[in-house]
């Protein structure tokens, strides 16, 4: 049974399709899970980086035709060994509409419609990952909905923050008003300067606000992470024949997030009473 996961924060460029792509990697090569990433952006970044990873020249396949057909198990590219997505296009701008189509007033049912779609992947994955924009929209709603776990990217900035708070906030209002059992499973600081003053002041206030939700892991600034944009992710091999230390060095940072939103979750798991 897949455990699906939505990185969150309703502020842009802080980072959130970089973490599910580099942990939907270290998942599924590392972990040797069964891991799945649905980009819910239009944009697209997701599908652009993993689609480089996997020297993918054309993709097919895509969320806006599963969602228009009832069925996104044909809509599923494989990246790599364990790894595939569901990637998006630019015709997922047009989902309020397709909701709208398809249910008309009926707001549980289009809230809950990625969780429907997602219901017969749930014996062929461990892992999904949720990849949405940052807007408070039927996009957020739907991979809310659809979530075990939200893993929050906060960036060391003031408005990410706020933007945290607000993504905090809106979970609690779908609890209340939709039954969403969506909980945090870690907050993840991403640093923009390593040692700014700004940037730990950031960190201590979100520590003094959510405890040990925040990761002790802190993401720091990586030029290999940028090229990864460009090149697909990758470790690569020097020419020696040893495995590149610096992309061993950008790698380890999300094997320790992964390993430590896994120590969360199994306390979360032991709370609910499940294995």
């Amino acid at each position: 049974m897949a455990t699906t996961y939505v990185v969150g924060n309703f502020k842009g460029g802080v980072g959130k399709t970089k973490l599910v792509t580099m942990l939907a990697y270290e998942s599924s090569q590392v972990k040797h899970k069964r891991t799945l990433v649905v980009d819910m952006d239009p944009q697209g970044n997701a599908t652009s980086v993993l689609a480089k990873t996997g020297n993918i020249d054309k993709i097919d396949r895509n969320i806006t035709d599963g969602f228009i057909n009832g069925d996104l198990q044909k809509q599923i590219t494989s990246v790599l060994p364990n790894l595939d997505m569901i990637g998006a296009n630019t015709a997922f701008r047009s989902l309020p509409r397709i909701l709208m189509k398809k249910f008309q007033d009926d707001d549980l049912k289009s809230m809950t419609y990625l969780k429907t779609l997602l219901e017969p992947l749930q014996n062929v994955y461990d892992v999904i990952y949720l990849d949405v924009p940052p807007t408070i929209s039927d996009y957020s709603d739907n991979a809310m909905m659809a979530a075990d776990y939200c893993i929050i990217v906060l960036q060391t900035q003031s408005l990410s923050l706020d933007g945290a708070k607000t993504y905090i906030a809106y979970m609690q209002y779908l609890a209340d008003n939709f039954d969403s059992r969506l909980d945090v499973l870690g907050i993840v600081p991403c640093m923009l300067r390593p040692g700014g003053r700004v940037d730990e002041t950031i960190v201590q206030q979100a520590r003094d606000l959510y405890g040990n939700n925040v990761l002790n892991t802190v993401i720091r600034y990586q030029e290999r992470l940028k090229a990864y944009d460009a090149e697909g992710i990758h470790v690569g091999t020097t020419t020696t024949g040893l495995k590149d230390s610096w992309d061993l060095r950008a790698h380890k940072v999300f094997i320790d997030v992964l390993d430590e939103l896994g120590t969360h979750e199994d306390a979360f798991k032991e709370i609910r009473g499940t294995n």
